[in-house]
């Protein structure tokens, strides 16, 4: 098959034309934190704010991209790891192309993170940990997951039967039990705008 493959990419447009026409530099947030933590909404609110400064974005979130590219994954620890994959190499794709990527997913393991990062590039990923507590989170319950996961109906459900590790070095964290969501939203477009200065 790799007999078969034929890059086109020394023929492209380079991702400096890109950003320069669009006059901004492509880059990966990264929010990770338990389900129910705050990451899509943050992340929207975050979208909104960019948009008004003419900044272009691009939200990819675990039920838009498991409604599409990811449709055939299910919840096993393969299928999570092959899940982030995925989803970092299409962020890659939307950073490669100056396009400001919110990648909004549980994202549970730091081998998961490491490897989003490895694939997106170092330089070009920036980690907010939102790191509501469970408790929280588990109140919140926006979908049913943990009162299903308490019942034992969703196996494997990170918080409650598997594990989540907190990231080690994270360029912001967030909880969002201690400030209201715009002042959330507020941190990170600062970030963003400081990477882009």
């Amino acid at each position: 098959m790799e007999n078969n493959i034929y890059p086109i990419y020394d023929k492209m447009m380079t991702r400096q034309d890109k950003e320069q026409l669009l006059h901004q530099r492509g880059m990966m947030i990264w929010f990770t934190g338990l389900s129910g933590s705050g990451k899509s909404t943050i992340a929207l609110g975050v979208e909104r704010e960019l948009h008004k400064r003419g900044i272009l974005c691009r939200i990819l979130d675990g039920d838009n991209i498991r409604t599409g590219i990811n449709a055939g994954l299910g919840f096993s620890a393969d299928d999570r790891r092959e899940n982030i994959r995925r989803i970092a190499e299409v962020g890659k794709l939307f950073v490669d192309t100056g396009i400001v990527t919110l990648a909004a997913f549980v994202s549970p393991t730091n081998e998961y993170r490491e490897m989003a990062r490895s694939i997106i590039g170092a330089d070009d990923f920036f980690e907010v940990y939102v790191s509501t507590p469970l408790e929280e989170c588990e109140c919140r319950d926006v979908k049913g997951l943990y009162a299903r996961a308490r019942r034992g109906e969703v196996k494997d459900f990170t918080g409650i039967s598997a594990p989540f590790e907190a990231p080690t070095n994270p360029a912001l964290d967030i909880d969002t039990t201690q400030q209201p969501l715009q002042t959330s939203v507020e941190q990170v477009v600062a970030l963003i705008l400081s990477l882009l200065s």
